[in-house]
């Protein structure tokens, strides 16, 4: 048998995908910031685009909601944050922190472990009589984190320089340094010590408790700082655990203190900032936009709308390409127009498809989750991307895009539409529960507890099956803490404490 080049023809079939096709599969999976800037870039780069205005009298009057929470000054702790004593301090604190010291006390942990949000900007207010200043300008100025640490660098060793550099660069948002000094040195090759002394240097950079690997490390770098880490106090840090639980007998004995110091020693962290990366954090508050809005019609049916502001409308300038047409353009131009129109058209197309495609899923979430909407949330039924696909004849993940980013505003809030996909949970007789219905069953059993009958794990898995609603105990205690709800030992202890029992 003889090897030898040769030219063969084979008929077949094949799926193709144009640049037209992936883009507008991306489109479907654009939220309504991202769609309405590559919009934007489209019309700078399209002479054929333009943007068709909606008339102001049609825009309804629907308000948009912060995804990120208003930001605290540096030093307010939240109220999940600390747990204090069965005092009046206790009451300054509020809530415990069980849920953010369940790892390995070595484990590092970051101020999200203890319910603090991702601050955003707040803005800027106009001083009196004068002129607004350019807030765009004022955004772009701003310094990040990673110039004012480098700017500080005043070691001449360019060796340490170089550590330090690569440090800095590896430190979060929230101000901690997530590697390892063994790790980095294995990396560049370079004596431990020498990793440690460049760590040393970052960690004395303004604010203080920057380059911290732990919480447990960044409160005793301000701590000594204020020259207040005496031998209480770092007793106190090397047991925060405790003090999640409240064990306050256990950090009195440990501490050598008694309550009233330990008191004080507990106002003392709560001074001090848990995220030093925080002043620097000046991304812009993501705004979460309406694209469907769902009301109550007149015959009691729902009605449900795409939202007009949040759907870029651009037309195709035909008049334009027919004058530029009868120039009889050639080569290079020729081609450029003609990509041109050809773009428009299909961005154009694209666009109202994608219309199409969220108001159908929406409607069709709206049908399936009828009951949300007319009685809440214990009424979310469980549901999947299938179900949806199967009664709108799209694929799953068409409808697993369009769900992305996108969110419902009703008269019970603004939702996001992957919120109305839960997961089934059995039931003794009839339908199933959603997973989201019973996390909200289980927090108005536990917020209807008293003091002197706190529900355990168990006990809610009764209470639950009483409701026909057939759950295993670690589902339960999953459900607890995924509502960041602590233990019933705990829940009793603090209860207890606030009633004066």
């Amino acid at each position: 048998m003889s090897l030898s080049p040769k030219l063969v023809m084979r008929q077949g079939q094949s799926l193709v995908m144009t640049p037209q096709l992936l883009q507008a599969i991306k489109l479907l999976q654009f939220s309504a910031q991202e769609l309405a800037q590559f919009v934007d870039e489209e019309l700078e780069r399209n002479p054929l685009l333009e943007r068709a205005e909606l008339p102001a009298e049609s825009a309804p009057e629907h308000e948009i909601a912060p995804l990120v929470p208003e930001r605290r000054e540096a030093g307010d702790w939240s109220r999940d944050e600390l747990a204090v004593s069965q005092t009046s301090v206790e009451q300054d604190f509020g809530t415990d922190l069980s849920n953010a010291f369940d790892r390995d006390p070595g484990e590092m942990r970051t101020p999200q472990d203890f319910g603090l949000a991702q601050g955003g900007w707040s803005g800027l207010s106009g001083g009196g009589g004068a002129e607004t200043p350019d807030l765009e300008a004022y955004v772009a100025a701003q310094e990040s984190l990673h110039d004012h640490l480098n700017a500080q660098i005043m070691v001449q060793d360019p060796a340490l320089r170089m550590i330090m550099a690569l440090i800095i660069d590896d430190i979060d948002e929230n101000g901690y340094w997530r590697d390892s000094v063994s790790a980095l040195a294995a990396r560049l090759s370079a004596p431990e010590a020498q990793v440690m002394q460049a760590l040393s240097y970052v960690q004395s950079l303004d604010p203080t408790g920057i380059g911290a690997r732990n919480l447990t490390e960044c409160l005793r770098l301000q701590l000594q700082e204020r020259n207040r880490l005496d031998p209480a106090m770092a007793k106190l840090l090397e047991h925060l655990d405790l003090l999640a639980k409240k064990n306050f007998v256990a950090l009195r004995k440990l501490c050598g203190v008694d309550q009233d110091d330990l008191n004080d020693m507990i106002r003392e962290i709560r001074q001090l900032e848990p995220r030093p990366g925080r002043g620097f954090d000046h991304a812009p508050v993501q705004l979460a936009v309406a694209d469907v809005f769902v009301f109550a019609a007149k015959d009691g049916t729902w009605q449900v709308e795409l939202n007009p502001e949040a759907l870029p409308r651009v037309l195709v300038n035909q008049s334009y390409y027919a004058r530029i047409a009868r120039n009889q353009p050639t080569g290079a131009d020729k081609v450029f127009i003609s990509q041109c129109l050809q773009t428009a058209s299909w961005l154009t197309k694209s666009l109202e498809q994608r219309a199409r495609t969220i108001l159908k899923v929406a409607s069709e979430i709206v049908r399936q989750q009828d009951g949300f909407f007319a009685l809440g949330v214990e009424h979310l039924r469980p549901l999947n991307l299938k179900t949806i696909a199967d009664a709108i004849g799209m694929h799953e993940s068409t409808v697993s895009r369009v769900t992305s980013n996108k969110f419902i505003s009703c008269a019970r809030g603004l939702f996001e539409m992957k919120y109305f996909f839960t997961a089934s949970i059995g039931a003794n007789s009839g339908d199933s529960h959603s997973a989201e219905a019973v996390r909200f069953k289980i927090k108005q059993l536990i917020d209807s507890e008293t003091p002197q009958n706190v529900l355990s794990d168990d006990m809610l898995v009764k209470k639950l099956k009483l409701m026909n609603i057939d759950i295993a105990r670690r589902t339960v205690a999953k459900y607890r803490e995924s509502l960041h709800i602590a233990s019933s030992a705990e829940r009793r202890r603090e209860k207890m404490a606030k009633s004066g029992i």
